[in-house]
């Protein structure tokens, strides 16, 4: 290779190893620092602004997030306004006319975020007045879910210069805030005057109460003031100086300058909000299932107090017109299997004719709500179609040729460690027609041999599908129930085949027992042992002498009360039409850890704790749009 070749092929060399300095992350580190205000129009504070656009100046590139959820305009807009980042610019156009001699807040949250690291603005808000003044009153306090008293974010908070009821479901709020994580909230700039104060769920966006949405409000009239006091203000300033020996320094503080300083506190402040959902559901039939020909589900949208009303058509009983005569009432034809709330109803069929049909013809009628949340009747045409599996014909005949005389498959709780409260129940996949007693045996195992004991058996629900059999067992003993084939028999005629069930009830040592003392006594007190997941474990009415919690798994637990006030035994929510507050809940502050065949007892004085710092840390959660039932 000549040497000007060569040379030519170092140069290259050289500039791409250069050039490949580039490649790969590059330098800096990564911004930390939110947007800077540069300039505002309208300045905030200023006065008799009458124009329909604001601009906010930044010194980098912007975008906006999730602005209808952290922007707030007070007074409320009807209709929200355009607000859009362009370059280093927030623009909003407001979409109606501004009303006279007001004081308007933006207030914009996390909405402002620099272009590239999404680093919000935060707290920064914009004033300004169409009049000659802006008000300067402002009020806060905090959203709190009543029923475990977790913060409740995202609430709208308004208050109403109108002073009837009737306003907070046909008037938007005189002005708004909005709760934040921590269930803080603050209305700024009100005008002197006494407001009617609210929180709102404010699903339909329209700054109105509909039924159905979560809210809160104030018993009293809230009033704004602020004083002003004079403060002394110190400044330190760092000194040194030698220890008794004159050897070591040690660094201390002096006072530099005290300054008499102006601060100006707004009341009323640290407000309570009991944000609650009212008992008002929507009411109404979702489906009907058929996954099986010999049974049918029908689904409702809420749990219901009152069973629905069927007739069915059976197509032997239909005449040529189709006459109403037809229908028959079909609950001689059905078991119903009901779920707790009612809301999900199985109806077993036991007619054959009525088996067979693909297609079943229902007039149902149940209580469906209104547009106002009452309950009216309502009567539906229901179908209950069964689609079987498609089957070719030559699996049919394998099917047939391999099919079995059927068995009713019985379940039990039995277990190696068998708790010494707990029913032994045979769950069956059908409902139970009938059992014979004499064909059930139970035995408990005394020494090394089984001797038979007395027990009696009951059904658990009306469907009879779950049985239990009944004895108080003892601590430690071994036990054994023998079922004989063909001591249960379903409503189609299947019956069980032999089987034994062994179970060992576990030993008192393995438990823990938990007393609590009531201080001061409130007998409508109702207390509830929580799981760490804020869950009710075991409840019980406040017992003068003491409430026992026995047979506890050794772990920590937590504990709250609340105050039965209607005496129905439940915590109550809360009522707007009859001005009914929740009933209020109190927790105790400290995790309860227990052990193994420990007895615990605790004093709990509820009143002596400040309710909504009762809660214990760690339990606590944003309960942010969570409709609790």
């Amino acid at each position: 290779m000549n040497l000007r070749r060569y040379s030519w092929l170092l140069l290259i060399l050289v500039l791409a190893g250069c050039a490949n300095r580039g490649i790969g992350p590059q330098g800096g580190p990564k911004d930390s620092i939110p947007p800077v205000i540069l300039k505002e129009t309208p300045l905030n504070g200023t006065l008799n602004y009458h124009g329909k656009r604001v601009e906010i100046q930044c010194d980098e590139y912007l975008q906006l997030n999730d602005v209808s959820k952290h922007v707030i305009i007070s007074p409320p807009q009807q209709r929200p306004p355009e607000v859009k980042a362009i370059g280093k610019k927030v623009i909003l156009v407001f979409d109606e006319d501004l009303q006279d001699s007001t004081t308007y807040t933006i207030d914009f949250g996390d909405a402002i975020c620099d272009y590239h690291e999404k680093i919000p603005l935060k707290g920064y808000s914009l004033s300004f007045s169409t009049g000659d003044h802006i008000d300067s009153l402002e009020i806060n306090g905090y959203v709190v879910n009543a029923e475990d008293l977790n913060p409740v974010s995202g609430v709208v908070v308004g208050i109403h210069a109108n002073k009837e009821d009737s306003a907070f479901s046909t008037l938007p709020f005189t002005r708004i805030g909005k709760s934040d994580s921590n269930g803080f909230f603050s209305v700024k700039n009100i005008r002197t005057g006494s407001y009617r104060l609210y929180g709102l769920n404010d699903v339909s966006r329209d700054y109105l109460y509909q039924p159905g949405e979560g809210l809160a409000f104030s018993d009293t009239l809230i009033t704004p003031v602020c004083h002003t006091e004079l403060e002394q203000d110190t400044t330190w300033k760092p000194a040194v100086v030698l220890d008794s020996l004159g050897k070591d320094t040690i660094a201390l503080r002096e006072i530099d300058t005290i300054q008499t300083v102006s601060y100006t506190y707004f009341e009323p402040s640290g407000l309570l909000l009991w944000y609650f959902w009212e008992d008002k559901t929507r009411q109404y039939f979702q489906r009907c299932y058929r996954e099986q020909a010999h049974m049918f589900r029908l689904q409702f949208g809420a749990p219901q107090n009152e069973l629905p009303q069927i007739r069915a058509l059976r197509p032997s009983e239909v005449d040529s017109l189709g006459n109403d005569s037809a229908w028959v009432d079909w609950t001689q034809y059905m078991v119903l299997q009901a779920n707790k709330g009612k809301d999900s109803l199985i109806y077993w069929l036991t007619d054959s004719v009525v088996i067979r049909q693909d297609s079943l013809i229902m007039e149902m009628t149940y209580l469906k709500t209104d547009s106002v949340y009452n309950l009216v009747p309502q009567t539906d045409t229901v179908y209950a179609v069964y689609r079987p599996p498609y089957m070719s014909e030559k699996a049919k005949a394998q099917k047939e040729k391999n099919k079995k005389p059927p068995v009713l498959k019985l379940i039990s709780n039995a277990s190696a460690k068998f708790e010494v409260y707990n029913q032994l129940v045979l769950s069956s996949p059908t409902p139970i027609a009938e059992w014979a007693v004499d064909s059930l045996h139970l035995f408990q195992k005394i020494d090394t041999a089984y001797k038979p004991i007395p027990f009696t058996v009951s059904p658990v629900d009306s469907s009879k599908m779950r049985i239990a059999v009944e004895y108080k067992w003892e601590p430690e003993k071994q036990y054994e129930l023998r079922i004989d084939s063909a001591a249960f028999r379903d409503i189609y005629g299947v019956v069980n085949n032999a089987s034994k069930e062994q179970m060992t009830v576990k030993s008192l040592e393995e438990y823990s027992t938990l007393l609590i003392k009531l201080v001061p006594y409130e007998p409508k007190a109702v207390l509830q042992l929580l799981n760490e997941k804020d869950e009710v474990v075991l409840e019980f009415p406040a017992n003068a002498e003491g409430t026992k919690f026995e047979y506890l798994e050794p772990k920590a637990y937590y504990l709250r009360l609340f105050i039965d006030e209607n005496g129905d035994g439940k915590w109550t929510t809360g009522d707007w039409a009859t001005h009914r507050q929740p009933e209020p809940v109190y927790y105790f502050p400290s995790k309860l850890s227990l052990r193994a065949n420990w007895d615990f007892e605790e004093t709990f004085d509820y009143t002596s704790i400040d309710q909504l710092s009762s809660k214990p840390q760690e339990l606590l959660k944003d309960a942010a749009d969570k409709k609790k039932k």
